[in-house]
């Protein structure tokens, strides 16, 4: 059924962004088509288990389970008032239309008046060698595997990394019953300390995060800062990680499961595909689309909003669709409603304070990245090593990102470069001796994700 007020609307994301977008629209009379890629809506942060699932939410989501259990309840309300896409990929935006495959099969073009793109955000790795051990995950992968496939990637675990979520993840694995070998921060302690100021503008997200460290230390969990990941090793699968200390010296630590991740990047392809235009973000070392502080774009009729538009945190997430969703009511129309966007305005910047902090606290390891020694693998899916990318840059003289990806395929796989895309930037720019930014990004092309070959539309 189209939107009433000006065609159809379309909000691609059912996490805190989506929902709370869906929400805005449905409050003001109309009714969206809603596409998510899982089965149910709550997005990463606030995944579902499968029915008959077991553990309870305080178990599955820790201080956060409130805000789950919010998120949930307020998404199943709407469910009779909008057009809902569960287990929908969407992989192309074409000529003002969304592209879909359904999981049963089914394939569709949704056309759309507006479009409002909530995609979120996916884990940022940094390959070292031995990271394509079995038995080695994100930290979103391991995540998911405790929310909702209820098992533990190990029976002992190292994470590794530097994120609030390395903290996250090791709490709940350790109140699942896992023994957490150790947290291995790459960033030293001392940028914690610079970043306190700014880190006390996040009121309860801050004390939550002060909590799991004190929780994991108080049951003896050793937490190392400012380590350098030097190699995973085992022959079967992950037996130890060997880690450089911040004095120089080398360890290793035993387990066998290895959870790895530096932040979190941008699912931004459609906003690509949509014509966006995109702005490099110094503080992310990401490109993002471009948006105004309401989530227009510079395309008529596409908003993006949530992580998807820059990394800020579920909160900030959930206050961005809905400012999106106002917007876009405006833009149509609609009578905008003030006093409500003036304080999610007040509250996003109190955010952004918040998040600067963060950014300050967990560095992207910028000299690990370039670093990384030239027989790891960098591209799994074209099977390309950080040497072979060296070589291709500098005999040919690729010191853009998509030159790069011509000549070595980097990026050209089944993950079209969202997994070593990132990675593969930094060791241009580290050869070239120049800026992240000024390598340029990798341009997204359909489909964004993998789709069955008789699914595609030359089937």
């Amino acid at each position: 059924m189209a939107a009433e007020g000006g065609g159809r609307i379309v909000v691609v994301g059912a996490g805190p962004a989506g929902i709370c977008a869906a929400a805005a629209l449905v409050y003001a009379g109309i009714r969206p088509v809603v596409i998510d890629e899982a089965p149910r809506g709550g997005g990463q942060i606030f995944r579902r288990p499968p029915d008959g699932f077991a553990r309870p939410a305080e178990a599955l989501y820790g201080l956060d389970a409130g805000a789950a259990r919010q998120t949930h309840s307020a998404f199943d309300a709407l469910l009779p008032r909008i057009d809902y896409r569960p287990n929908t990929l969407v992989w192309n935006i074409h000529a003002r239309s969304v592209h879909v495959l359904e999981q049963a099969g089914g394939r569709d073009a949704i056309p759309y008046d507006s479009l409002l793109l909530a995609t979120g955000a996916m884990d940022r790795v940094v390959p070292f060698p031995g990271w394509t051990l079995p038995g080695v995950y994100t930290l979103g992968g391991a995540q998911i595997a405790l929310k909702y496939q209820g098992c533990a990637i190990g029976r002992r675990v190292v994470f590794v990394g530097s994120s609030p979520l390395l903290y996250l993840v090791a709490y709940q694995y350790a109140r699942a019953g896992a023994e957490v070998a150790a947290v291995l921060d790459t960033a030293p302690f001392t940028v914690k300390l610079a970043a306190l100021p700014s880190m006390l503008w996040g009121g309860a997200t801050f004390a939550k995060g002060l909590y799991y460290l004190g929780w994991l230390k108080a049951r003896r969990v050793p937490i190392v800062s400012g380590v350098t990941p030097l190699r995973a090793e085992g022959r079967d699968g992950v037996e130890r990680l060997v880690w450089r200390a911040a004095d120089g010296g080398e360890r290793d630590t035993g387990c066998d499961g290895l959870a790895m991740g530096w932040g979190l990047k941008s699912e931004s392809q459609l906003a690509d595909l949509a014509e966006v235009p995109f702005a490099f973000h110094a503080g992310q070392r990401q490109w993002i689309p471009q948006a105004d502080e309401n989530g227009r774009t510079p395309v008529p009729g596409v908003y993006v909003c949530g992580d998807g538009a820059g990394i800020a945190g579920a909160e900030a997430a959930a206050l961005a669709g809905e400012r999106a969703a106002l917007a876009l009511l405006k833009d149509r129309g609609h009578a905008p409603d003030d006093a409500r966007l003036t304080a999610i305005a007040r509250k996003q910047a109190r955010l952004r304070r918040f998040r600067r902090g963060l950014e300050i606290a967990f560095p992207f390891p910028e000299a690990m990245a370039r670093n990384i020694p030239d027989d790891t693998l960098l591209c799994r899916c074209e099977a390309v090593t950080v040497g072979e990318l060296r070589r291709w840059i500098g005999e040919l003289d690729a010191g853009e990102l998509n030159r790069a990806k011509a000549f070595s395929r980097v990026g050209m796989g089944r993950c079209q470069g969202r997994v070593c895309g990132p990675t593969a930037a930094e060791i241009v720019a580290g050869e070239c001796d120049a800026s992240l930014e000024s390598v340029g990004r990798l341009r997204a092309q359909p489909p964004v994700k993998p789709i069955p070959l008789q699914n595609s539309p030359a089937a």
